[in-house]
């Protein structure tokens, strides 16, 4: 299943905090059927390649309505064709090397 890395960056604004951004986009996933996790840089987001934009285009909006004049969302989509795999399964894959290594 394809899976989309989003982070929102805010310029122009009077704080270097950008949390609200991160909070606003969380929102606009929790009423969506989407599996997504928070890291300290971005936003890891599953699913199928059309809700994948769906939700970056309504993120990236949300963040430029909110208030700053400029918004810099960095997008990046790993899409695995040759077999099934999603997020828990590459997290599970790198820990059982490490833990057998």
């Amino acid at each position: 299943m394809p899976l989309l890395e989003i982070s929102i960056i805010p310029v122009g604004t009077d704080s270097t905090s950008f949390s609200s951004e991160v909070i606003n986009a969380v929102r606009k996933l929790k009423g969506k059927e989407l599996h997504y996790d928070v890291t300290p840089t971005s936003t890891i987001i599953e699913g199928d390649l059309e809700q994948l934009w769906q939700v970056a285009k309504e993120i990236h909006q949300e963040a430029i309505s909110s208030g700053p004049n400029r918004v810099i969302t960095n997008i990046r989509i790993d899409h695995r064709k040759d077999k099934k795999t999603d997020m828990n399964h590459q997290i599970n894959t790198v820990e059982n090397a490490l833990h057998h290594s």
